[in-house]
């Protein structure tokens, strides 16, 4: 098997991989299971890494996604929880304001461009992703915000459990290339060949080492102000 590293630029995941495939025990799944885990490297050798959750597993080459729905991603005490959420291509995000002040909630990240102006405690505004991969979004009011969309065209994806363990279930035979994002490592993709047993015992290896945070621009592509992070609101 190959393995390829891929640059890439980054709550609770509001809509399951499996969405769409039907209802049912062990008895009517069509297809098999790949099961794995993922370890992350990091700075200085410390483990175990306590973000696993946060990444994305998928197999591209899939049958098409799930049917579209909705997701929330509220906003509390200036964060965006959950972090990072996965939707089928179609599906809407709503962003919910629970802070006592105001919040600008978006994105310059292509296809998926929005701007949904600036709204206060109480409100909510939703966005409809209808392009496919990563969305990157953002406050214009606190520049320290920060959630990730990842917008899916296949059904088969999911998030790890916090051990880093994955499961994607009723894939059909075939291959696939299985891929695997995190916002503190490069994208890895892996070839893969699913037969009728299914692969399983997958162990896919982040390297978080060279993640270094680097500042975004605001809405109208400029620098925050100097004193934005210190902001009393």
């Amino acid at each position: 098997m190959r393995w390829t590293a891929l640059l890439a630029g980054v709550c609770l995941v509001g809509l399951g991989g499996l969405e769409g495939l039907g209802h049912g025990g062990a008895a009517q799944l069509r297809g098999a299971r790949v099961a794995g885990r993922i370890i992350m490297l990091e700075k200085g050798n410390h483990t175990p890494s306590r973000d696993l959750g946060a990444a994305v597993v998928w197999l591209e080459r899939a049958p098409g996604p799930a049917r579209p729905g909705v997701a929330e991603i509220v906003i509390n005490d200036k964060q965006f929880v959950p972090g990072v959420v996965v939707v089928p291509v179609g599906s809407t995000v709503r962003f919910t304001n629970h802070d006592p002040f105001d919040h600008n909630v978006f994105s310059v990240s292509e296809p998926n461009q929005f701007d949904l102006g600036q709204y206060g405690r109480g409100e909510a505004k939703e966005w409809t992703f209808a392009g496919r991969g990563l969305v990157r979004v953002f406050c214009n009011v606190h520049p320290r915000m920060v959630a990730f969309v990842q917008v899916m065209a296949t059904r088969y994806y999911t998030q790890p459990g916090r051990d880093g363990s994955f499961v994607l279930e009723d894939v059909p035979p075939g291959p696939y290339t299985l891929r695997v994002w995190h916002e503190r490592s490069p994208e890895v993709a892996r070839d893969l060949t699913v037969g009728p047993a299914g692969v399983t015992g997958l162990e896919v290896q982040l390297d978080a080492r060279g993640f270094r945070r680097v500042p975004h621009k605001n809405k109208y592509g400029k620098d925050y102000p100097t004193n934005a992070g210190r902001e009393r609101y």
